[in-house]
């Protein structure tokens, strides 16, 4: 049978997955790993577009025919160094990306073959690679004087630094957490994202030059104007952090929680840091108030706790989700009872929470909203009991108060503005500083941060060759 054929007789095949009744138990990644012959089939299922879907739908958007070939004629360093080309997190984004919303979602067998597994091979890629003692190659690298100063070690911050280090620029990058990954390590449960893994990032990048410089806060340990001064241009990457509130009565009862702060706890209890802080839903009857990958985060660790049940409710219906498909099939298998079109109005109690009050929902078509917008439904109101709730409604940016003084300009909602005059990529109007990620998109997605980190990186570039050039 003629290669570009395959996909008729061989079916679409994802890793193998834990079972529900196992993966309960554990904080350990629901999804196996292929083995060689596994990934080169499931590769050579590709047809090779002449026009790659998967490819532009992807945000860095990665060579994504390029390396499936590789993988299928089993060339894989070859693949792994492709891969780096562009993205600095592949095995990253190949366990957390939305895929069934990107580059899968685009795949011209989705509509009725089966897309071809785009994100578990690009796990596979690194993590076999790394196995077989593959290492970024920095032998051509050839040394500058420059020094880049970088805070924040989330995606945005890592893809900036892996871009700059392998044009002989020295990161230094500075975090306020006591490992790197943002996020990645503190907000993405385990189930997803094993922290393991992004120790090994942080290992890779040290042996490729980028320095680390942890449990420190610009601006609090360090004056952000003495940080500046030390370096030939500074990338900022401190993403969002500040919870959003739904502006309704009942926030502040006993046993309502942001979710940021609860999966962080749980975190850092398998961590074994700061047991005293740890929020348990163990008995529990918990509420989950939002419909993002987060919201699905919150549910599933809520249910590892031993929650005796779990709700999670959304104001519009499950098509109109913006979490990834995959998370929400897979709260739904692991037993989250699902509202949809329910608006919490109202967390019902004198001083702990007792239950929340909603009224029912339907979407009406707005077209300045871009997206349907949920509209009341009257008379709907209704109370579900619960001990405990959680809101995931995102996060919003959380400017400096060190901002304005070295003219780094905000938006109305305080995300950092780009110089749109600028010749240099993801410049501030302070010409040193340049900025990505969520502090400048507003909260998104890992892979679109590290986009913008690498991006900005090749701003910086540019910006110290003009400065070296006009010195």
């Amino acid at each position: 049978m003629d290669k570009n054929l395959q996909f008729l007789e061989l079916k679409r095949m994802d890793p193998k997955i834990t079972p529900v009744s196992k993966r309960l138990k554990t904080y350990k990644e629901i999804y196996g790993h292929y083995s060689m012959h596994e990934a080169a089939e499931q590769s050579g299922r590709c047809i090779e577009c002449g026009n790659p879907y998967c490819e532009w739908k992807c945000p860095v958007h990665n060579y994504i025919p390029h390396w499936l070939k590789l993988i299928a004629e089993n060339r894989l360093f070859e693949a792994a160094e492709l891969s780096h080309q562009t993205n600095s997190l592949p095995e990253i984004c190949g366990r957390i990306c939305p895929q069934d919303r990107l580059c899968e979602g685009a795949c011209t067998l989705n509509d009725g073959f089966g897309a071809i597994t785009i994100g578990s091979i690009e796990k596979y890629i690194t993590d076999e690679a790394l196995k077989q003692g593959w290492k970024p190659d920095m032998s051509s690298v050839k040394p500058t004087p420059f020094q880049v100063g970088i805070v924040g070690a989330g995606p945005a911050g890592l893809a900036c630094a892996d871009i700059l280090v392998r044009n002989g620029i020295k990161p230094i990058v500075y975090d306020k957490y006591e490992e790197i990954g943002g996020l990645l390590t503190f907000g993405i449960p385990p189930f997803k994202l094993e922290k393991e893994i992004v120790i090994r990032r942080r290992k890779i990048l040290e042996e490729m030059g980028v320095e680390f410089i942890l449990n420190t806060e610009i601006g609090k340990d360090i004056s952000f104007d003495k940080f500046k001064k030390n370096f030939d241009a500074v990338f900022l990457g401190m993403g969002t952090y500040t919870y959003m509130k739904g502006g309704f009565k009942g926030e502040n009862l006993n046993g309502v929680y942001d979710a940021l702060p609860y999966l962080n706890s749980n975190i850092r209890r398998l961590f074994r840091h700061n047991k005293n802080e740890f929020i348990d839903m163990k008995g529990k009857t918990v509420m989950v108030l939002g419909g993002g990958d987060t919201a699905m985060d919150a549910n599933r660790t809520a249910l590892r706790q031993g929650a005796k049940k779990v709700y999670c409710a959304y104001r519009r219906n499950e098509d109109n989700m913006p979490g990834s498909r995959k998370e929400v099939r897979n709260s739904k298998e692991e037993g989250i009872n699902f509202l949809w079109n329910m608006q919490p109005i109202e967390i019902i109690g004198r001083k702990d929470v007792e239950g929340v009050r909603f009224v029912k929902t339907k979407l009406k078509s707005d077209n300045k909203a871009g997206r349907d917008i949920p509209v009341e439904i009257k008379n709907t109101k209704k109370t579900i009991a619960v001990d405990r709730v959680i809101i995931a409604f995102g996060f919003k940016p959380n400017p400096s108060s060190w901002f304005a003084k070295h003219k780094i300009k905000t938006d109305k909602i305080g995300r950092v503005l780009i110089n749109d005059k600028s010749n240099f990529s993801h410049q501030t109007h302070n010409p040193k500083i340049f900025s990505g990620g969520d502090m400048v998109r507003g909260s998104d997605l890992v892979v679109t941060a590290v986009f913008e980190g690498r991006n900005a990186a090749n701003g910086i570039i540019n910006y110290l060759k003009n400065k070296s050039i006009k010195a």
